[in-house]
């Protein structure tokens, strides 16, 4: 009896993505496991029933019958639980393997629900940065598509062009963009912002990112010390610096961004509230009808006044906070995060 991989449809509000695609549907079959999608899982990302039907999987439409057999349930975000209007997570047999975004330190009571269950929940987020799980690394995948979107949000706000222009009635002079953190987000939105034509700053607690940025032709701004030293986890993320070190990148900041046309905001801290980076007090100071994009904004913001799943206007400057940016790109944020979960579970 062949083991069986589920992959229900998403329902979390602003979640666009789906675990499995057509082309992983027929590398799972390859290797010997029956394959069933929910009705509909794939639509909002442009994989209709028909793609994955073709491909090998059978098609159920009633989600308590796709999840009463399966052996692996595959999902891009936790399943709901009960009181949340869905028991998805009742759904699942007990046995059964759960591997999915489960943000393990925003919903730890989830992880109690999954022991009772007798379910192995494996979260997604939590895999080590080494070469070895490089390919299984959803957070760098879905990151790099983030930073990429932001700057394409930032451009859609701001009113003047990215590069510099020639023109008969005259130059237009290029943006000057910066990008707060330096992370797999952060290096795609340098290299896309200069891809625009922007002039492009980049700042980050680790001064290893300082070769990164400037490869990307970007110019690099730290407040430098000996605790920027110890600035980066052996997991190879950013560490909470002290009060000392963060008013002192305040006043660093505070000068740098009255300069800059649009802030690209990504600094986020492993299971810590994101580190705050613009004051009020900076967003004044900002030039009327620059842009703010808070990538961070779901996990408290980098920016004072950003709003989860909005785009608000404070000081002339216009403060962008869409939620779950990489589900704003669907298509490739599906095609990537099923193939990280294809090479996980085939190893």
């Amino acid at each position: 009896m062949p083991m069986k991989i589920a992959i229900p449809k998403e329902r979390r509000p602003y979640e666009r993505r789906v675990a499995i695609v057509p082309d992983t549907v027929k590398k799972y079959k390859s290797l010997g496991y029956e394959v069933a999608v929910e009705t509909g899982a794939g639509g909002e990302a442009s994989f209709p029933d028909e793609l994955y039907a073709a491909a090998g999987a059978s098609i159920v439409a009633d989600t308590a019958v796709l999840l009463r057999d399966a052996d692996i349930v595959l999902k891009v975000q936790r399943p709901m639980s009960e009181g949340e209007g869905r028991n998805e997570i009742g759904l699942i047999k007990s046995g059964a393997v759960l591997i999915a975004m489960l943000n393990p330190y925003g919903a730890r009571g989830d992880l109690d629900t999954y022991a009772r269950g007798n379910i192995t929940a494996m979260s997604m987020e939590l895999m080590p940065r080494i070469t070895r799980a490089q390919s299984m690394d959803v957070l760098s995948s879905q990151s790099n598509l983030a930073g990429y979107k932001a700057v394409l949000d930032a451009a859609e706000q701001f009113g003047r062009a990215f590069p510099m222009m020639m023109t008969a009635a005259g130059t237009v002079p290029p943006a000057r963009v910066m990008v707060m953190g330096a992370g797999v987000s952060g290096l795609q939105a340098i290299a896309t912002a200069r891809r625009l034509g922007a002039i492009v700053s980049a700042t980050d607690v680790r001064p290893v990112a300082r070769e990164q940025v400037e490869s990307l032709g970007a110019t690099f701004v730290m407040v430098e010390s000996e605790e920027t030293k110890q600035a980066e986890t052996s997991g190879g993320y950013a560490k909470e610096m002290s009060e000392d070190y963060k008013r002192r990148q305040a006043e660093l900041i505070a000068e740098t961004i009255k300069k800059q046309d649009v802030v690209i905001c990504t600094a986020l801290i492993p299971g810590r509230a994101a580190p705050n980076l613009i004051s009020e007090e900076m967003l004044k100071t900002m030039k009327p009808g620059s842009v703010v994009v808070d990538l961070a904004v779901e996990q408290g913001g980098n920016c004072a006044l950003s709003e989860a799943g909005k785009v608000v206007e404070a000081y002339g400057v216009k403060i962008v906070g869409h939620r779950n940016v990489p589900s704003r790109i669907p298509v490739d944020a599906s095609s990537l995060y099923a193939r990280n979960l294809f090479n996980y579970v085939s190893l």
